[in-house]
């Protein structure tokens, strides 16, 4: 790849994605742990008390009567945390992912692929026959290594991110996605479209082969998605913001399980 293609990319990624929040947690009170959340000083926050809507219904039921989106509550309950979307290539990620942040309300949503493109000025396709998928890897690297620093996003990521151990490290510091589609579904919503690792023979068997070479990654997600073909993007999102919800239960962040372990001990705890 050439040198000068890196350093023009590296300058404009920033200003191809100017709307992103600038809201980034301080490093003296938020500490990364590993499978999806940051742990807060309790000094510094609150416990909203917000619970799992799916297990309290009542919850989704708004003093006017009115029903509330369970991908509202998703909010006080990630603590800022990212959801990054992963999967092959047609599995809905930017679909699914827009859907889920316009319904939770309070999280942004980027497209890396996007801010790629508007950072190059050049298509997807462009840069791969320009600089090689080997070119488009590292810019996607950088791109990612950009966005992750940043809180309260939904993020879809191209198919072949997870590719890079590199890219893991900073998956993890948020909740990862897997849309898991088998290839036959993708093949007929992308079929004679110019995604560039499709122009050859037998795309279909291509699509087979690249899953089958990913799956190892994909697989290491904290959630799996199963999307059948009669499911569309409306219907993988609620599937997405009810898996959410049991995922928090069953990961709840550091500083909560502390609390109850002070409560179970009959010690005080930060009010």
């Amino acid at each position: 790849m050439r040198i000068s293609f890196v350093l023009v990319v590296a300058a404009n990624i920033w200003t191809a994605w100017a709307f992103v929040p600038s809201s980034r947690p301080r490093l003296s009170t938020m500490v990364p742990k590993a499978g999806g959340f940051e742990w807060q000083d309790p000094t510094e926050a609150f416990d909203q008390g917000v619970e799992n809507p799916f297990k309290n219904p009542d919850l989704m039921n708004s003093d006017d009567g009115m029903k509330i989106d369970p991908a509202r509550l998703l909010g006080p309950r990630l603590n800022g945390a990212n959801l990054y979307f992963v999967g092959m290539m047609g599995s809905g990620k930017t679909a699914v992912g827009d859907i889920v942040a316009r319904r939770m309300g309070s999280y942004n949503f980027l497209d890396t692929d996007q801010i790629i493109e508007k950072a190059t000025g050049m298509t997807i396709p462009e840069i791969f026959e320009a600089e090689g998928e080997e070119g488009f890897r590292k810019v996607e690297s950088q791109v990612l290594d950009s966005v992750h620093s940043f809180v309260r996003c939904v993020v879809s990521t191209g198919g072949g991110l997870v590719t890079k151990m590199e890219n893991w490290s900073k998956l993890q510091t948020g909740i990862v996605i897997w849309l898991d589609v088998d290839p036959e579904i993708i093949f007929k919503r992308i079929e004679g479209t110019d995604r560039p690792l499709l122009q050859c023979e037998d795309p279909l068997q291509k699509l087979k082969d690249l899953l089958e070479q990913r799956r190892s990654k994909y697989s290491q997600a904290d959630l799996t998605v199963d999307v059948t073909e009669e499911l569309d993007a409306e219907g993988v999102a609620d599937k997405v913001v009810r898996e959410l919800h049991d995922f928090i239960d069953d990961n709840p962040p550091a500083w909560k399980l502390a609390k109850l372990k002070a409560q179970s001990e009959g010690l005080d705890w930060v009010k």
